[in-house]
């Protein structure tokens, strides 16, 4: 997989070049699939850093698509393109795999902007393994393990504990958590990182007892320590 490869779902024609030329144009390798049946076959054989999916199209919904390529290849980022914007839909979207969200129309300038940051946001948070408990955080590996057991994280949870286990036993503010793990202003509704942390307390939170990340209301999160 090319750190530098991406492909575009979309089926509207003027959409779909006007963006492959401008991902060639900014030195990415792009590629472009019009239906949902051609986008799994591209990412079966030749398996993108990110892929742009609109999720309207004509032949498999988007959503489904995310689904299959996140259960098949969890390491491949996906940033949904798509005129839905009702806070519901956004939440959906995120549930099937998606890492960003972007509405329709989009300016240009801004839907690049997204993708060299979660093109970056790939690269090791850091280097070093941090062990709070029975939960070990290897940063550069990207991966966590509860004891013996290996946690299976979506790229945004990742993120999110990782960036919660750097300050572990400090408030971590809403804002803070959205630059650093979206890497950008987020545009509305900070829900996403609500959902975001409770699928990640859902993955990390031993049976029946208290959460390991605490709510600081109208402050952020905190990692408690042991």
């Amino acid at each position: 997989m090319s750190n530098e490869a991406i492909l575009v779902v979309e089926d509207d024609e003027h959409i779909g070049r006007s963006l492959l030329r401008a991902l060639v144009g900014s030195g990415y390798e792009a590629r472009w699939a019009k239906t949902g049946a051609d986008a799994l076959a591209s990412v079966r054989d030749h398996p993108p850093a990110l892929v742009l999916l609109d999720l309207g199209l004509p032949d498999i919904d988007g959503l489904e698509i995310s689904r299959h390529i996140h259960q098949s290849d969890p390491t491949v980022t996906i940033v949904m393109l798509t005129a839905r914007v009702e806070e519901l839909d956004v939440v959906v979207g995120l549930d099937a795999g998606a890492v960003d969200y972007i509405t329709k129309p989009f300016r240009l300038a801004e839907l690049l902007a997204r993708i060299r940051a979660q093109l970056r946001r790939m690269d090791p948070v850091g280097p070093g393994t941090s062990t709070i408990g029975d939960l070990r955080v290897d940063t550069a590996a990207r991966r966590a393990w509860l004891g013996e057991d290996e946690v299976e994280l979506r790229v945004k949870e990742f993120d999110l504990l990782a960036r919660l286990v750097a300050d572990a036993g400090n408030a971590v503010t809403r804002e803070a958590l959205m630059a650093d793990v979206w890497d950008h202003h987020w545009e509305g509704s900070t829900k996403t990182l609500d959902f975001h942390i409770a699928t990640l307390r859902a993955k990390i939170d031993p049976a029946g007892g208290p959460s390991r990340i605490s709510t600081l209301r109208g402050v952020g999160y905190r990692l408690e320590m042991p």
